[in-house]
Protein backbone atom coordinates (compact mmCIF):
# COMPACT_ATOMS: atom_id res chain seq x y z
CA UNK A 1 0.00 0.00 0.00
CA UNK A 2 1.10 3.56 -0.65
CA UNK A 3 -0.31 7.02 -0.15
CA UNK A 4 -0.68 9.22 -3.23
CA UNK A 5 -0.75 12.98 -2.88
CA UNK A 6 -2.61 14.78 -5.65
CA UNK A 7 -2.68 18.47 -4.89
CA UNK A 8 -4.04 18.75 -1.37
CA UNK A 9 -6.04 15.51 -1.70
CA UNK A 10 -4.75 12.36 -0.02
CA UNK A 11 -5.88 9.21 -1.79
CA UNK A 12 -5.17 5.76 -0.42
CA UNK A 13 -3.88 3.54 -3.20
CA UNK A 14 -3.14 -0.15 -3.44
CA UNK A 15 -0.79 -1.74 -5.91
CA UNK A 16 -2.39 -4.00 -8.48
CA UNK A 17 -0.72 -7.16 -9.81
CA UNK A 18 1.40 -5.15 -12.26
CA UNK A 19 2.79 -3.00 -9.43
CA UNK A 20 1.07 0.18 -10.59
CA UNK A 21 -1.15 2.21 -8.32
CA UNK A 22 -4.86 1.35 -8.35
CA UNK A 23 -7.09 4.05 -6.82
CA UNK A 24 -10.37 2.80 -5.45
CA UNK A 25 -13.57 4.72 -6.09
CA UNK A 26 -17.26 4.64 -5.26
CA UNK A 27 -19.73 5.00 -8.12
CA UNK A 28 -23.19 6.23 -7.17
CA UNK A 29 -26.06 5.28 -9.47
CA UNK A 30 -29.79 5.81 -9.02
CA UNK A 31 -32.32 3.44 -10.53
CA UNK A 32 -36.08 3.48 -10.90
CA UNK A 33 -36.69 0.17 -9.10
CA UNK A 34 -35.05 -2.45 -6.91
CA UNK A 35 -35.30 -4.97 -9.75
CA UNK A 36 -33.42 -2.67 -12.11
CA UNK A 37 -30.75 -1.89 -9.50
CA UNK A 38 -30.34 -5.58 -8.67
CA UNK A 39 -30.00 -6.49 -12.37
CA UNK A 40 -27.35 -3.82 -12.90
CA UNK A 41 -25.50 -4.62 -9.67
CA UNK A 42 -25.44 -8.37 -10.25
CA UNK A 43 -24.23 -7.91 -13.82
CA UNK A 44 -21.40 -5.57 -12.79
CA UNK A 45 -20.25 -7.92 -10.01
CA UNK A 46 -20.54 -11.06 -12.16
CA UNK A 47 -18.55 -9.42 -14.95
CA UNK A 48 -15.89 -8.29 -12.47
CA UNK A 49 -16.07 -4.56 -13.14
CA UNK A 50 -17.13 -3.82 -9.55
CA UNK A 51 -16.30 -5.69 -6.36
CA UNK A 52 -19.52 -4.88 -4.54
CA UNK A 53 -22.78 -3.05 -5.11
CA UNK A 54 -24.96 -1.97 -2.19
CA UNK A 55 -28.61 -1.22 -2.93
CA UNK A 56 -30.38 1.30 -0.70
CA UNK A 57 -34.10 1.93 -0.91
CA UNK A 58 -36.08 4.08 -0.95
CA UNK A 59 -34.25 7.30 -1.75
CA UNK A 60 -36.33 10.37 -2.41
CA UNK A 61 -34.93 12.44 -5.26
CA UNK A 62 -35.93 16.02 -6.05
CA UNK A 63 -34.86 17.25 -9.48
CA UNK A 64 -35.91 19.12 -12.61
CA UNK A 65 -36.20 17.13 -15.81
CA UNK A 66 -37.22 18.76 -19.09
CA UNK A 67 -38.28 21.89 -17.20
CA UNK A 68 -40.60 20.10 -14.77
CA UNK A 69 -40.00 19.60 -11.03
CA UNK A 70 -40.05 15.94 -9.97
CA UNK A 71 -40.10 14.28 -6.56
CA UNK A 72 -39.51 10.57 -7.10
CA UNK A 73 -38.74 7.45 -5.09
CA UNK A 74 -35.62 5.83 -6.48
CA UNK A 75 -33.06 3.24 -5.47
CA UNK A 76 -29.43 4.18 -4.77
CA UNK A 77 -26.61 1.89 -5.82
CA UNK A 78 -23.18 2.25 -4.21
CA UNK A 79 -20.58 0.43 -6.30
CA UNK A 80 -16.93 -0.07 -5.31
CA UNK A 81 -14.26 -0.47 -7.97
CA UNK A 82 -10.97 0.89 -9.28
CA UNK A 83 -10.73 4.27 -10.93
CA UNK A 84 -9.32 2.83 -14.16
CA UNK A 85 -12.53 0.78 -14.59
CA UNK A 86 -14.87 3.80 -14.47
CA UNK A 87 -15.43 3.99 -18.24
CA UNK A 88 -16.12 0.23 -18.42
CA UNK A 89 -18.67 0.48 -15.60
CA UNK A 90 -20.25 3.63 -17.03
CA UNK A 91 -20.67 2.05 -20.47
CA UNK A 92 -22.23 -1.11 -19.02
CA UNK A 93 -24.63 0.82 -16.79
CA UNK A 94 -25.81 2.83 -19.81
CA UNK A 95 -26.49 -0.44 -21.66
CA UNK A 96 -28.57 -1.85 -18.80
CA UNK A 97 -30.25 1.28 -17.40
CA UNK A 98 -33.76 2.41 -18.27
CA UNK A 99 -33.13 6.15 -17.81
CA UNK A 100 -32.29 8.36 -20.78
CA UNK A 101 -29.64 10.10 -18.63
CA UNK A 102 -28.70 7.88 -15.68
CA UNK A 103 -26.90 9.30 -12.68
CA UNK A 104 -23.40 7.83 -12.70
CA UNK A 105 -21.09 9.72 -10.35
CA UNK A 106 -17.68 8.60 -9.08
CA UNK A 107 -15.87 9.82 -5.97
CA UNK A 108 -12.47 8.73 -4.69
CA UNK A 109 -12.13 6.66 -1.55
CA UNK A 110 -9.66 8.77 0.38
CA UNK A 111 -9.26 6.35 3.30
CA UNK A 112 -10.40 2.86 4.08
CA UNK A 113 -9.59 -0.42 5.78
CA UNK A 114 -6.56 -1.85 3.96
CA UNK A 115 -7.84 -5.42 3.65
CA UNK A 116 -11.15 -4.21 2.23
CA UNK A 117 -9.48 -1.97 -0.36
CA UNK A 118 -7.12 -4.82 -1.28
CA UNK A 119 -10.18 -7.05 -1.76
CA UNK A 120 -11.79 -4.46 -4.07
CA UNK A 121 -8.62 -4.42 -6.17
CA UNK A 122 -8.29 -8.22 -6.27
CA UNK A 123 -11.98 -8.65 -7.10
CA UNK A 124 -11.62 -6.45 -10.17
CA UNK A 125 -8.14 -7.52 -11.38
CA UNK A 126 -9.34 -9.64 -14.28
CA UNK A 127 -10.41 -6.59 -16.30
CA UNK A 128 -7.16 -4.64 -16.08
Amino acid sequence: MAVCVIGALLIKCVRDKTGSMAKTIIIFVTAGSVDEARKIGQTLVEEGSVACCNIIRPVESVFKWQGKLHVENEVLMICKTKEDLFETVEKRIKQLHGYEVPEIIAVPITRGEKNYLDWVTKSTETLC
